[in-house]
């Protein structure tokens, strides 16, 4: 077994739900994480930080990413090695992009790969999916790709979904933050049959709807009765932004993963104008939002190594 001295891990942002697809589904997006793993000879931690919100990411032993790096030795039952940590911010914190999931994801990556790859990438999600508490950001975080996944007798069956090569991803990322224990706390513990039916029913077109990318499937499917009609009064703007986006061309407009970030749906031809719609609609309410149309990450979590 080769040793390797150092791993650098990029991992993909994630837009968890879709809409319908409440705690199951999940996309990874073309913006990243990357972070660097390198064995320290003598005992000890650190920690660097690059990026636009450094300043707010701990650089101790409470560090998200550290604490998925030793999750993973303490389950080989290993002791970690001493490490230094660089972290290249490329994902807005908070902002229901997995920004958490990515250091989830690249935590553990970068510790198995350092301890010699002695879990397969199924074991790794699922640690990943045990330390996050569910699989819509984590899964498509690791595996690249929109992913489907639920629970069955022997574990958990992930889905490849496949997303039309038109439909664009629209972001719009405002200036404030919604943590997700808040975005939880405002949902009902139950919900009526009627609720759950609409819901499974939107849920089976947004999976064709985005494989066949038709208009009319998508603009049905994008809707939900779960989370997001409880979740939108959290949003400042959230009504003005979703009529400019769908009046520009939008399909819809869902809240990505908790929120703030809001996803619009579309094509080439209509991206740019509701990317300009989505803008200066949270303007008009005095937010500032970096608005931008990304593309499908199909490749996951990646690593290179130094021996």
């Amino acid at each position: 077994m080769c040793v390797v001295s150092s791993v650098t891990v990029t991992v993909p942002a994630t837009t968890a739900n879709l809409g319908p697809g409440f705690d199951c589904i999940g996309a990874a997006l073309t913006l990243y994480n990357k972070v660097k793993f390198t064995h320290l000879d003598e005992g000890g931690l650190s920690i660097y930080v690059t990026g636009k919100e450094a300043e707010r990411v701990q650089t101790d032993e409470s560090n998200l990413i550290y604490q998925a790096f030793t999750k993973l030795y303490q389950h080989i039952e290993q002791t970690p090695p001493s490490v230094n940590i660089e972290i290249d911010l490329g994902v807005p914190l908070a902002r229901g992009l997995g920004s958490s999931a990515t250091a989830i994801v690249g935590g553990l990556v970068g510790a198995n790969q350092l301890a010699g790859e002695p879990l397969s990438q199924l074991q790794v999600m699922e640690l990943a999916i045990a330390i996050e508490g569910h699989p819509d950001n984590v899964v498509p975080a690791l595996l690249g790709g929109c992913r489907l996944a639920a629970t069955s007798a022997s574990g958990w069956e992930i889905c490849d979904v496949p997303w039309h090569e038109d439909i664009v991803p629209v972001l719009a990322i405002p200036d404030f933050e919604l943590s997700t224990s808040e975005a939880r706390r405002v949902l009902p513990t139950e919900f009526s049959r009627a609720d759950a039916i609409f819901n499974t029913a939107h849920l089976g077109l947004l999976l064709r709807g985005l494989q066949t990318g038709k208009e009319e499937w998508l603009t049905a499917a994008l809707q939900d009765k779960l989370h997001q009609p409880y979740r939108q009064a959290l949003i400042p703007g959230y009504d003005a932004v979703n009529r400019a986006a769908v009046s520009s061309g939008a399909y819809g407009v869902v809240i990505s993963g908790a929120g703030p970030t809001l996803l619009a749906l579309t094509d080439d031809e209509y991206a740019p104008h509701v990317e300009a719609a989505m803008r200066a609609a949270w303007k008009t309410k005095g937010i500032i939002a970096v608005v931008r149309s990304l593309s499908l990450d199909h490749q996951g979590a990646t690593s290179f190594h130094e021996e």
